[in-house]
């Protein structure tokens, strides 16, 4: 079987596993162990060893964690915690777009930005995403190791390029991403449960690398939002029809089966991988809630269009953030290389 067909199905089945193995077990956040399968397969390596998986747990706990020490700061001196969570936001853009340490930036972003958010409502609640996090990487770690002789990868798989950004490109993506971030996650202070999943879009879109880039990626975010939404909701129709584990299974296997052939070039597109990836993203992190909405007698379609309106929102917003604040940095850049010669000349 050729290599791109094995990562699609390897995926799939992973994705599919693990959106099971998270209602059997009966997460909390039972979005959190496929939407790790997808992040962690949708990435051309084999499985970790279990030597690494220990690591990746305790990287976790140690990076969220420092979420549940902004509580007490926010509950009693919330500008020191405003002052320390931005902090936290630039130091973690700084680990992705400056030193390539990706999964520790994401992990330290989602400790002060989602966990301290959650723990405004309830501490019990920011112990649980924490919680959460921890068990969906196990989750989707272990589901790679069962479908992983299945669809084996190769022995070394070709990585992306290191990123070239210079100290100052770094800087300034971290502080960038910093301003974009900080008035969704105060805004988020005010209905936390509401609004943690909205964050993850704001985040996202906050660490991108370039003008171009950002600009891009903001149509590629709004555009993936969407998909996702549709998928969830032809998801979640389709599951109303016969609802139990097996048709779970079975949807979440032709999900990945299409978002995976998008995503690794099976089937044709004109989005890249990114855009697929954040789409299946989009599609658990909207429909896991629907479940638990059902299962509490809410209205499922008026709480999804609610959520789906902010997701929506929250993107549009950090993309307009983003694309001001690269004009204003152009602008700026443009000037002081227009006075540069008239400064050299008076000092000739």
């Amino acid at each position: 079987m050729p290599l791109p067909a094995r990562r699609v199905f390897r995926l799939a089945l992973v994705m599919a596993l693990s959106a099971v193995a998270a209602f059997v077990l009966g997460l909390k956040f039972s979005f959190m162990p496929p939407v790790m399968a997808v992040l962690l397969t949708a990435l051309p390596l084999p499985p970790p060893r279990p030597k690494a998986v220990l690591v990746l747990m305790v990287v976790i706990v140690l990076t969220t964690g420092v979420g549940l020490l902004m509580i007490p700061l926010l509950l009693h001196y919330p500008l020191t915690a405003v002052l320390l969570v931005g902090l936290g936001v630039y130091v973690s853009a700084y680990l992705m777009v400056g030193l390539r340490q990706d999964a520790l930036g994401i992990f330290l972003a989602t400790g002060f930005v989602l966990v301290s958010v959650m723990g405004v409502a309830s501490e019990a609640l920011a112990r649980a995403m924490i919680e959460g996090m921890a068990t969906g990487a196990a989750v989707a770690v272990f589901c790679q190791w069962l479908v992983a002789p299945l669809f084996p990868e190769e022995p070394t798989p070709s990585l992306p390029s290191p990123s070239q950004n210079g100290t100052g490109q770094a800087d300034w993506i971290a502080l960038r991403g910093t301003l974009v971030v900080l008035p969704v996650w105060l805004a988020a202070l005010h209905a936390p449960f509401t609004w943690a999943a909205a964050l993850t879009k704001a985040l996202t879109i906050g660490q991108q690398r370039s003008y171009d880039g950002a600009r891009l990626a903001g149509l590629e975010l709004v555009g993936s939002t969407f998909t996702g939404g549709l998928l969830a909701v032809v998801f979640w129709l389709l599951l109303g029809i016969l609802p139990n584990l097996w048709i779970l299974f079975l949807l979440a296997l032709l999900a990945g089966l299409y978002g995976g052939g998008k995503l690794f070039g099976v089937l044709p597109s004109r989005f890249p991988a990114t855009f697929w990836s954040n789409s299946l993203v989009t599609m658990w992190i909207l429909l896991a809630p629907a479940v638990s909405d059902s299962e509490v007698g809410k209205d499922v379609y008026q709480a999804f269009f609610q959520r789906f309106m902010l997701f929506l929102g929250v993107t549009l917003y950090a993309w307009a953030a983003l694309v001001l604040l690269e004009s204003w940095r152009a602008r700026y850049n443009g000037s002081r290389r227009r006075k540069a010669p008239d400064t050299h000349a008076a000092i000739v």
